[in-house]
């Protein structure tokens, strides 16, 4: 319920439709006398209803909308790109260190471990401060780590480059889908966080595609060189190009507290003060009450739509807070509170268990591919990780677009109600694709089947499924509980990286004792079984979701 009702037009709007309407439902349609805010080409209901301030970030034209996409972006990929880059070059790491395969490989697991916790520094620094800085540190802190990890000259160093890169790039995982939930309409959430899976686990395909040849051909010291280049032009691009996206909208309970307030004074104080305020309102973040809008035009209802642009003070290094000590607090406690609510718990497991779908490739890639009777150079392995990436692309080109076309046609045969719910049958292609996926990769690499087979087929259907269930589950999520976006991945990004680490830790001696087919079948078993629960909250998502509307976290 991102269109910040007032309880009366709640009611109204309640009656009229004969539907509850809950945290995460919204009206996609105007309903008798109440008209909306619509997208400038079509009769489409924009949620959030933007205000009627040039510098609101809903607000902003398309030139700053990409410029501020493109930054997340490029953090997502950049400051993704190095810490599941080294399966190609674990031949190289062995022998620069003096190690084994399960040690080197703790490079891969610990970053991800620290990388999963190191949000519970970040988003409360995103909350309090706002994503800005939050996008500077973390890049410097990635820029600093990448020149750590291409000097270290012994295994404990280098050890400790991981850990940092892990602080550093814990925002790959969780500033974007914030930064999208503050500059994208509902209807726009489905392409854009596809987009940002694409590119986050693209940047995890990448990687090793580049430092595979790198580590043959000019050495693996050279690959960590690249990544400081790479974070030095996205550290520019982000100082220039990146305004602050934070907003506060007025949610109804500030509608009615000021309301209140105003009834209580003498009338000629009331005139002064509803005057101080509304100017104050207007100043910060004026926001429409629905019941108040016309039958106008768009451009006559919000002037400033497509049209605004940030101000000098949405390019300060940070963003002052009158609440700092709360704010963090607050922060801290959020994700942590949301393990408790179903849905956040649901796409933390379908998100968790599907990635290390794609984590079981990166680990194995080089224990199965440089072995007989296959023999293949680290180039070669790198080069496998194209049909990920193709993977990826397809799914991007489907997923997103699939998923909000079938929540709009839901919507429009409940008559303009859109139920976050709507989106999930967009998993079931998906599903099938990740079963087939994993079936290929398991029982090719047991039996030794042609390379041809196992790529093409199994690294592609991987490559499709680790972008598309994440992007469905998660912005499930958001829909349902869209001010605390940013917690919500630090949620999935705990269960996912401790869940990651452990799988780094245990799938080397299990398939060695085992074989390929029992770790990479039992997590295809989870995936499948989390997302088979997708049918319970499709049928009961709406009664969880009503166990928690009085939660404070719609507040926020």
């Amino acid at each position: 319920m991102e269109m910040n009702y007032d309880e009366n037009v709640l009611h109204q709007l309640e009656e009229e439709l004969n539907v509850k309407i809950l945290p995460g439902t919204e009206v996609m349609l105007d309903v008798g006398t109440h008209h909306f805010v619509k997208s400038s080409n079509s009769d489409r209901v924009l949620v959030p209803q933007p205000s009627n301030d040039p510098h609101d970030p809903l607000n902003w034209s398309p030139f700053w909308k990409f410029s501020t996409m493109t930054c997340a972006t490029m953090i997502s990929f950049v400051q993704g790109c190095g810490p599941l880059a080294l399966a190609p070059m674990f031949p190289q790491l062995i022998e620069a260190f003096d190690s084994n395969l399960t040690d080197v490989i703790q490079f891969t697991g610990v970053a991800i471990l620290v990388l999963g916790f190191s949000n519970f520094i970040w988003v409360p620094i995103s909350t309090t401060f706002g994503r800005r800085p939050t996008a500077l540190a973390s890049t410097l802190i990635c820029l600093g780590s990448m020149i750590w990890r291409a000097r270290a000259q012994t295994y404990g160093s280098f050890m400790g480059a991981c850990v940092l890169n892990g602080i550093g790039a814990g925002p790959a995982e969780t500033l974007q889908p914030a930064i999208i939930a503050d500059v994208m309409f509902l209807h726009e959430r489905g392409l854009y966080n596809t987009l940002y899976f694409a590119f986050y686990f693209g940047s995890l395909m990448v990687g090793p595609i580049i430092s595979g040849p790198m580590a043959s051909n000019v050495g693996w010291r050279n690959f960590w060189w690249l990544n400081v280049a790479m974070c030095a032009v996205t550290f520019l691009a982000c100082l220039f190009g990146f305004p602050e996206t934070k907003w506060h909208r007025l949610h109804p309970d500030e509608i009615r507290t000021t309301a209140a307030t105003a009834s209580s004074q003498s009338s000629e104080e009331k005139v002064m003060i509803d005057t101080i305020e509304n100017k104050d309102i207007e100043a910060q973040s004026p926001t429409r009450k629905p019941s108040d809008l016309t039958r106008n035009s768009t451009a006559m209802q919000d002037p400033y739509l497509g049209k605004g642009a940030p101000n000098k003070q949405q390019f300060k290094l940070f963003q002052p807070t009158a609440y700092l000590f709360t704010s963090v607090l607050v922060a801290l406690w959020t994700p942590w509170k949301l393990f408790a609510f179903p849905i956040v718990e649901f796409a933390s497991f379908i998100v968790s268990w599907s990635a290390s779908s794609f984590l079981t490739l990166n680990l194995t890639q080089s224990q199965v591919f440089a072995n007989p009777p296959y023999n293949f150079s680290s180039t070669t392995i790198g080069f496998f990780n194209f049909a990920i990436l193709i993977g990826g692309i397809l799914s991007l080109l489907t997923a997103g677009p699939l998923s909000d076309w079938i929540s709009m046609r839901a919507t429009r045969k409940n008559n303009g109600v859109r139920e976050p719910e709507m989106r999930l049958p967009t998993m079931i292609p998906y599903v099938i694709i990740m079963i087939i996926g994993n079936f290929v990769v398991a029982f090719g690499y047991q039996r030794q089947w042609d390379w041809k087979v196992i790529v093409i087929i199994g690294f592609t259907c991987a490559g499709i499924q680790v972008s598309a269930l994440p992007a469905i589950a998660s912005t499930y999520a958001v829909d349902s509980y869209k001010p605390v976006a940013g917690s919500i991945f630090v949620s999935i990004t705990v269960n996912k990286n401790l869940w990651g680490y452990g799988l780094s830790k245990f799938i080397t001696p299990w398939t060695i004792q085992d074989g390929y087919v029992p770790p990479i079948m039992t997590n295809m078993s989870l995936v499948t079984l989390w997302c088979l629960f997708g049918i319970l909250f499709w049928w009961k998502g709406k009664t969880f979701r009503r166990w928690t509307q009085h939660s404070k976290v719609h507040r926020m």
